[in-house]
């Protein structure tokens, strides 16, 4: 990225004095063409046309990073569709944030290789919500849930199993996988802007929780669809050696989830109309986890330069 594409992006370069964090870079590239060019050296990675520069000098490498915002929301989804829990921290593993998305109800009936019961066949979905605590397993995961009628049940129970399949039609069970049941990718990205852009055009009410994404940005620039720039490169989350990494690998195709309010589960066309019109249904990003840890509120973020 040149200097006049920083100024286009209304942010400033920085850059980081550290040996991991470079060779945690390096290693998320299948393909490398190192040239020296004097003090700079450009390291070219298997997305094309996608580099970062590391500057040597002293026999100190230098990282070029330009600071996009930072974290504005965490929210883990621990039931596939159901409510999410917003948290002010959550450590990122190799499988997404831990605890999100851990279960799933199965269509029995569904021999399918995508079982899973979603919001988009049953959106009252959306209107449960998982609460309570076990970290037995190493992870926070719910115990309970809340359903519509304000009645608390236990997650793992044949009350609610018997619910959510009465309400579907059709028989379901409870699934829990370690690694979680995830559509595209373990975790998700979108900048405040995106959304406040989608839901000024659609002239509905700004809502993060229509969105479903495990971070939320807040970011210097205010434009919106910022996010598909960032497709190829790496977020950085935090200045130390042990921050937290995304490689971001593709946009975020919208599906009619995005309609339903989470309050109500009443559908609105327009929202998935306005992120066809404006951005050909695209609206955030998914990542690939590039280095491990602690993601919270107010943590700056940057992007691999």
């Amino acid at each position: 990225m040149t200097l006049r594409d920083s100024a286009l992006l209304s942010v400033s370069p920085r850059c980081f004095s550290t040996t991991k964090m470079t060779s945690t870079l390096n290693s998320a590239a299948t393909q490398r063409n190192a040239e020296d060019r004097g003090a700079t050296q450009r390291k070219t990675d298997h997305y094309p046309g996608r580099a970062f520069d590391e500057v040597r000098c002293g026999g100190v490498c230098w990282v070029m990073m330009i600071q996009l915002g930072h974290v504005s929301e965490v929210v883990r989804y621990p039931v596939k569709s159901m409510g999410g829990n917003s948290t002010e921290s959550a450590y990122l593993g190799w499988h997404g944030l831990n605890g999100d998305r851990r279960f799933a109800f199965r269509r029995l009936e569904d021999n399918s290789g995508f079982p899973w019961l979603s919001a988009s066949r049953l959106p009252e979905l959306l209107l449960y919500h998982p609460f309570g605590l076990d970290e037995s397993t190493g992870e926070p995961l719910p115990t309970h849930v809340r359903t519509p009628a304000g009645i608390t049940v236990e997650l793992r129970g044949a009350a609610l199993q018997n619910e959510i399949s009465e309400r579907f039609g059709t028989s379901v069970e409870l699934m829990n996988l370690k690694h979680g049941i995830f559509d595209d990718s373990a975790i998700s990205v979108i900048s405040l802007a995106t959304m406040a852009g989608i839901s000024r055009t659609a002239e509905v009410d700004l809502d993060t929780r229509r969105f479903r994404a495990n971070v939320v940005l807040e970011t210097l620039d205010l434009e919106p669809f910022l996010e598909d720039k960032w497709v190829g490169r790496t977020l950085v989350f935090g200045d130390t050696e042990q921050a937290p990494m995304l490689r971001i690998t593709q946009r975020d195709v919208r599906c009619m989830m995005i309609n339903l309010n989470p309050d109500t589960a009443k559908q609105d066309a327009r929202v998935l109309k306005t992120a066809v019109q404006l951005n050909d249904n695209n609206a955030g990003v998914y990542g690939t986890v590039v280095q491990t840890g602690k993601i919270h509120v107010g943590q700056v973020v940057s992007l691999v330069a």
